[in-house]
């Protein structure tokens, strides 16, 4: 049954409610990520909830007539995504149902959310239409014969145009181009569970290979890992993932031979597209990676320019310990970066494989990032950690200048360290260049244009990481750029996001406290900023939240706890946190005095000066607009 037009412009089916007008699809007040071409498709499917809406219709209402090529991938692509959003699944449908060359159909239920006038109006529909019946009943004879001989010639028509329909459908259909694809993790088939880390280590070399590939999308390895041991079928992950294609495999390490044997699959049809087993000496393991990743580029017909190509046919023999020591230090460090412990770890694994290896260029640039948020955490002085990062960043563009790792830890440097902002920017952009599905360098990239103002730009970096990573680390950069660009609107919904991969991180609870704040929400801010507080030992926290009681008008409450911490914080704390107490305590001149020394000394992580609201009761200072333009900030 179909659902008459709609009056209050909003559809409620579950937990989800789909305001039409706004364009907004919400779970429980949380707006999701579901746009264009999708959210078009599932307002159609709400409105004609219980009836069949064939492919024709979706395409004569959403696709103009010149799109009619890429009109299976796109609707499928947007069919996945809506189930992707929904938590639907196309082999036992909750919500959409897939009828093969016909259409979908939405099997749930559904109601309108109604204006309180909506019942009222109906009611006078219904006695209009019973107004109506009285008449149609006393139709001649005549009438009757007619509309049975307009019906007859009508079904003929329709017989026509279906066997003229069966016949253009009866011709064979090219295969939907592949433009994305996921790399599930290599299965380790040797027996031995301490080669695990060896099968994880080729899954994500095999990533970063194929990133280089700028016509192709790959998803990220940390959206990936999750479907390790997985018992989902390859269409689902693919639904989920959002691809048109699917890598998987298996690894074999015996003795100083390694086996590689891969396969990818289309997604939509779980049609096998291409298998290839590998076997080769372990010192040619870059090599092999190379040739998977060229092979796979080739069968999804990629286009690859020439300096691509050279890329990835780039390569060089490795001695087998130090690619060892390499894969385990980079598994430390892209899961646990926030870990001094882990970020040890990995050092010494990547030191091992320099020493093992000193002409492995990847090496230099793991240690060089290794060493720069052993910084970020105070576990290294900043100077010391500056020096180590800068030397081996220059080591490995001598050995290798095409690896895009090296160029995001320089931009780290020119960013973080130098305040650099346009040599950052240029780093950041070349990393891109040569990797344009590493996902890294897109985060870097949007929080330093947010911090600069370039909101236009930040924006389309968020959204090409929306594209590749689902990843806790990924939620932090969009919250850090909408902070940035004091969106607290976006931030409310990125911070929420973000806590639903994990419900204990403090900065996640942070900024949805400053976005809260930021829209005159101030209970619920200053609600986050205590629970941020629980897991977070940050003095930067209790002053957001002295900042959210003074504007809620428990300014003697604010006062106490910002004396409190400038007593016990002086002596720890950043110029940045005190000259936050001291804006906060209304103690204008201290404050700047803070921030000279925070912009003499190029403090780590106070890239917020430009944006903080911590500070806003300076901004109207000359000195406060002085220091700004010193640094590039205006």
């Amino acid at each position: 049954m179909a659902t008459q037009p709609l009056s209050s412009g909003r559809l409620r089916f579950d937990d989800f409610e789909l305001d039409v007008r706004a364009g907004e699809l919400r779970r429980q007040g949380v707006r999701l990520r579901l746009r264009g071409q999708p959210l078009q498709v599932l307002e159609i499917l709400l409105e004609r909830a219980g009836d069949v809406v064939t492919r024709e219709e979706l395409q004569s209402r959403i696709w103009p007539a010149d799109t009619f090529v890429d009109f299976d991938h796109s609707l499928h692509n947007a069919v996945a995504r809506i189930r992707e959003v929904l938590g639907d699944s196309a082999d036992n449908p909750r919500y959409i149902e897939t009828l093969p060359r016909r259409g979908y159909r939405y099997i749930g239920p559904v109601e309108e959310a109604q204006a309180p006038a909506a019942s009222a109006a109906k009611a006078g529909d219904a006695g209009e239409a019973a107004s109506f019946a009285a008449p149609r009943e006393r139709e001649s004879r005549l009438a009757v014969v007619v509309r049975a001989v307009i019906l007859s010639a009508v079904l003929a028509l329709g017989l026509l145009a279906w066997i003229v329909w069966r016949s253009v459908r009866a011709k064979p259909v090219a295969a939907a181009p592949i433009r994305s694809l996921a790399v599930l993790p290599l299965s380790n088939l040797s027996g031995d569970p301490s080669e695990e880390f060896f099968a994880d280590g080729m899954t994500d070399q095999l990533i970063t290979d194929l990133a280089k590939v700028g016509s192709l999308r790959v998803i990220s390895r940390t959206s990936v890992m999750q479907y390790k041991g997985t018992t989902k079928s390859l269409p689902e992950i693919a639904r989920e993932l959002n691809v048109d294609a699917i890598v998987e495999g298996s690894v074999i390490r015996s003795g100083q031979r390694v086996r590689v044997t891969a396969q990818l699959l289309e997604a939509r049809t779980d049609r096998h597209i291409w298998a290839e087993t590998y076997d080769r000496d372990r010192g040619d393991i870059l090599k092999l990676q190379g040739e998977v990743a060229s092979a796979i580029a080739q069968q999804v017909r990629a286009e690859i320019t020439p300096a691509q190509q050279e890329q990835m046919g780039r390569t060089r023999a490795v001695k087998p310990a130090a690619y060892d020591a390499y894969i385990q230090g980079e598994l430390y460090f892209t899961t646990e970066y926030t870990k001094p412990a882990s970020l040890r770890k990995a050092q010494h694994l990547f030191e091992d494989a320099i020493r093992v290896d000193p002409g492995f260029a990847p090496a230099y640039a793991g240690l060089a990032h290794t060493y720069i948020f052993l910084a970020f955490d105070g576990a290294m002085p900043k100077e010391q950690a500056y020096e180590a990062a800068t030397k081996l960043v220059d080591r490995a563009m001598e050995l290798d200048d095409s690896v895009g790792e090296t160029w995001d830890a320089l931009g780290e440097l020119k960013w973080n360290f130098d305040w650099d902002w346009d040599a950052a920017d240029r780093a950041f952009s070349r990393a891109i260049s040569l990797a344009p599905s590493y996902s890294c360098p897109h985060e870097d990239r949007a929080i330093l244009l947010a911090s600069l103002g370039r909101r236009s730009e930040a924006l389309a970096e968020i959204a090409r990481i929306d594209q590749l990573d689902t990843s806790l680390s990924s939620a932090q950069s969009e919250s850090d750029a909408y902070f940035e660009l004091r969106d607290y609107g976006e931030l409310i919904e990125a911070g929420k996001r973000g806590l639903i991969l994990d419900a204990k991180d403090s900065s996640q609870h942070y900024y949805l406290g400053a976005g809260y704040e930021g829209t005159g929400r101030l209970q619920e801010a200053i609600a986050e900023y205590q629970k941020a507080m629980e897991t977070s030992d940050d003095p930067r926290l209790a002053v957001a939240l002295a900042h959210a009681w003074a504007a809620a008008g428990e300014k003697s409450k604010a006062v106490k706890m910002l004396r409190g911490l400038e007593h016990s914080a002086a002596a720890v704390a950043s110029p940045y946190t005190m000259a936050a107490i001291y804006a906060g305590l209304g103690e204008n001149d201290r404050a700047l005095e803070s921030l000279k020394k925070v912009c003499l000394e190029k403090s780590l992580g106070a890239g917020w000066i430009r944006s903080d609201p911590l500070l806003d009761s300076l901004r109207s200072d000359p000195r406060f607009q002085d220091l700004l333009r010193r640094v590039g900030l205006t």
